[in-house]
């Protein structure tokens, strides 16, 4: 993930780079490609949006809201003291990702990666949803069936691989806000050695413990989220329509909801403009290049769909805010178009037809000549865009 400004407006964004060999090599063009067409359906403060989607010789780029406030996992477990946050921090953030999740859940997408590595802080302290590489779209009335996330946050019907919709989302959820209290996820001990199939276990036997961290509402909330079942579950019966019920949940009494979604309830934290919220570079995993994959003409048709798409929201909302679309929008009078962008007529002879292309010129050099000096002595032409009529394009058809 790079830092990234728009040359034209000034705009700064992240920009998430995605190797087109490692790609290949792990058959990942199918998540890649959801994942984009995913992002460009979105339109909400409460998860990182897509502005640009573009190729390079080498990489695919996501260019995407900034965060520059560090993710959850690092403010729970790295900012000194005791890992965890206080109750009233914590709820501000489980009600932005609620809300993000709600969002999701009426497009149809279940998120299938809730976990604090993956929600992000921006300059002002608010929190988005990010990474949606292993989100799906459900449409209207259909199940999807899959054993994706991560170990620790997948909800048992996950782990049993069971037909599901957006149950999932809220076990994950539960476990977030689990572990933003208690400075540890419910189901694995932070850098305890345990395999993955025994958190498997834990996570479909075990009964989460709770200390006295938790409030009582905080607690309730957090049992209703982790149950079982699928049925018994805080919303996870209630389909699209399960951010609803957990708004409803007492631990949220506090929090007015419509001036949440409008932006206007002020962050209990913001980040330092001057603090780094990452590991120190030197603990950053260095990627290795990628030997034995090669790029060809096959991998085309995948990368055309990658780049083309719907104009994305937070660009036209770029335009707006830079004042590039006034600029653009200027008319003459009764709504005519102004006069740099009148094409001028191009006058031919009976002979030239449509295009006017200039005869062939033959050179010959002689001596120590070159292009360049008769360039400069004006006995070679110099081409130049030649403006074509408007009103003869509607007449032209492929042949």
């Amino acid at each position: 993930m790079t830092l990234s400004q728009v040359r034209a407006t000034g705009k700064m964004y992240a920009c998430k780079k995605l190797e087109k060999k490692r790609i290949k090599k792990r058959k990942g063009e199918a998540m890649v490609l959801i994942e984009k067409q995913i992002l460009q359906k979105i339109n909400s403060r409460f998860v990182v949006n897509l502005a640009y989607a573009y190729e390079t010789k080498d990489a695919l780029c996501l260019v995407l809201t900034i965060m520059n406030g560090g993710d959850l996992k690092f403010h729970i477990y790295n900012m000194g003291g005791e890992p965890g946050l206080d109750i009233a921090r914590a709820r501000f953030y489980a009600a932005e990702v609620v809300c993000g999740l709600d969002h999701l859940h009426q497009q149809g997408i279940v998120y299938r990666d809730c976990k604090p590595e993956n929600i992000l802080l921006d300059d002002a302290g608010h929190v988005r949803i990010s990474d949606l590489g292993l989100a799906v779209d459900i449409p209207e009335g259909e199940f999807v069936r899959g054993r994706v996330g991560t170990v620790g946050y997948m909800a048992p019907e996950v782990i049993d691989n069971e037909r599901y919709t957006f149950s999932p989302d809220w076990f994950s959820f539960g476990c977030l806000l689990y572990e933003m209290i208690e400075g540890q996820a419910p189901f694995r001990a932070r850098k305890e050695k345990v395999k993955r199939e025994e958190v498997d276990r834990r996570v479909k036997s075990d009964q989460e413990k709770y200390s006295t961290k938790f409030s009582e509402d905080a607690k309730s909330l957090c049992q209703q989220l982790l149950a079982k079942s699928p049925a018994q579950r805080l919303g996870g019966k209630a389909g699209r329509q399960g951010a609803s019920l957990i708004k409803q949940h007492a631990f949220f009494q506090s929090m007015n909801w419509r001036r949440l979604e409008a932006g206007m309830v002020e962050p209990p934290f913001v980040p330092d403009p001057h603090a780094v919220y990452a590991k120190d570079v030197l603990d950053i995993e260095q990627f290795s290049t990628v030997k034995g994959v090669n790029i060809d003409e096959s991998d085309a048709s995948f990368y055309s769909k990658f780049n083309s798409g719907c104009v994305s929201i937070p660009w036209q909302t770029e335009m707006i805010e830079t004042d590039c679309f006034r600029q653009l929008n200027v008319f003459g009078g009764n709504g005519t178009r102004s006069s740099d962008l009148i094409l001028q007529p191009v006058t031919t002879t009976e002979n030239e037809g449509c295009f006017p292309f200039r005869r062939k010129v033959i050179v010959t050099l002689s001596g120590d000549e070159t292009l360049t000096t008769l360039f400069q002595k004006k006995q070679l032409p110099r081409t130049r865009p030649i403006p074509i009529n408007p009103s003869l394009l509607p007449q032209m058809t492929e042949s």
